[in-house]
């Protein structure tokens, strides 16, 4: 296999999270070091594919990004090409476009495309798969949502951004004895809040996988206050929702594959506390898109490196159609069907959870 395959193209799509570049510095550098592949890369996810937009990668241009957040080829999660919104007779519509990234790939001869990007960019790499291209994955979230791995890449620096913020948010909680709550990323699963809120010693975590109640969270408050506590830490998932609620929804966006944007829990949960508590000031703070951004944490340039090697080795292999994955600290691999479509969440009986209710905090349960 390794004699027929001469190019490969790269590309990340969805959302940016540390680690993309130090997976694309890998995939290049194995490829060329011990392969004699030609690589490129294309711009702006699943877009560069139906423009034929790209750029040659070779061992100078993938230097010195090891470390840097986002991706030197640029990132979009609203393009895809199997419902892709193009202009026609002055008017927008959705049509499969796919066939036309096929031939750009052909007319480059580039044999095998390895995709960065989370459920909804490898749901698009299977797709293509279907079609008799030859798809490699590889985990990208901060989520940490992906199915058939332990850890995807990003997830880590995202958590390490998390117990920052919490380690801040500590000393003025104390200071004005107030209740400090903070809005973290997740959508559906509670990865980040559940691993942040531990490391960053929380008092209630709120995760999309445990409905809460808010006379639960008061009566936390209450029994820290009588212990001589008055000021509490709440961390709460995006996807967070109060028992017999609803999800928060932000705002709808329409050309997008995933148009729902959830976010405000934190300030709906701060207004509802603020009604039923009156001597404690409560602050909400959302950390938004500084999760997705700066230094790729030392974890993660190892795991990202790891499966961008990884990524080669399945190609020499001719094992296309796959996903690189990360299974009881080994590298392995994992069918894009098998992996689509089966979001993994906390299992709220898991050693984290009991770790975490051992030490008394919290998940806001009646």
């Amino acid at each position: 296999m390794t004699n027929k395959v001469k190019k490969i193209g790269i590309l990340t799509g969805g959302g940016d999270c540390p680690g993309l570049n130090a997976v694309i510095r890998a995939v290049t550098k194995a490829a060329i070091a011990n392969y004699g592949y030609e690589v490129i890369g294309y711009k702006f996810g699943y877009r560069g594919l139906y423009d034929n937009d790209f750029i040659k990668l070779d061992t100078r241009s993938v230097s010195g990004i090891l470390h840097k957040g986002g991706t030197i080829l640029y990132s979009s999660n609203k393009d895809n090409l199997f419902n892709y919104q193009v202009e026609e007779n002055g008017q927008c519509v959705k049509k499969d476009v796919s066939d036309v990234a096929v031939e750009n790939m052909k007319k480059e001869e580039v044999d095998v495309l390895v995709v960065l990007g989370g459920d909804g960019t490898l749901t698009s790499a299977r797709d293509f798969a279907r079609k008799g291209v030859n798809i490699i994955g590889v985990p990208k979230t901060i989520d940490n949502d992906l199915s058939k791995t332990d850890v995807s890449f990003g997830f880590n620096s995202a958590v390490d951004v998390v117990v920052d913020a919490l380690d801040k948010l500590h000393t003025t909680a104390e200071s004005h004895h107030r209740i400090m709550i903070l809005e973290v990323m997740g959508r559906n699963a509670g990865w980040i809040a559940l691993h942040g809120g531990i490391a960053g010693s929380a008092d209630v975590i709120l995760i999309p996988e445990i409905p809460f109640s808010l006379d639960a969270i008061i009566a936390k408050m209450n029994e820290r206050s009588q212990r001589g506590l008055p000021f509490s830490i709440i961390v709460v998932s995006e996807g967070a929702m109060e028992r017999g609620g609803e999800l928060t929804v932000q705002k709808m966006v329409n050309n997008s594959p995933d148009p729902v944007r959830l976010g405000g829990i934190g300030n709906k949960l701060a207004l509802a506390l603020e009604a039923r508590i009156s001597d404690h000031e409560i602050r909400n703070t959302v950390l938004g898109h500084l999760q997705r951004g700066g230094i790729t944490s030392a974890y993660d340039r190892l795991l990202s490196t790891r499966y961008g090697v990884a990524a080669v080795e399945l190609i020499a292999k001719g094992k296309f159609g796959s996903m690189v994955a990360l299974q009881d600290g080994k590298m392995t691999d994992a069918s894009l069907e098998a992996v689509i479509g089966k979001n993994k969440q906390v299992d709220v009986d898991s050693e984290l959870i009991r770790v975490a209710k051992s030490l008394g905090v919290s998940f806001g349960e009646q």
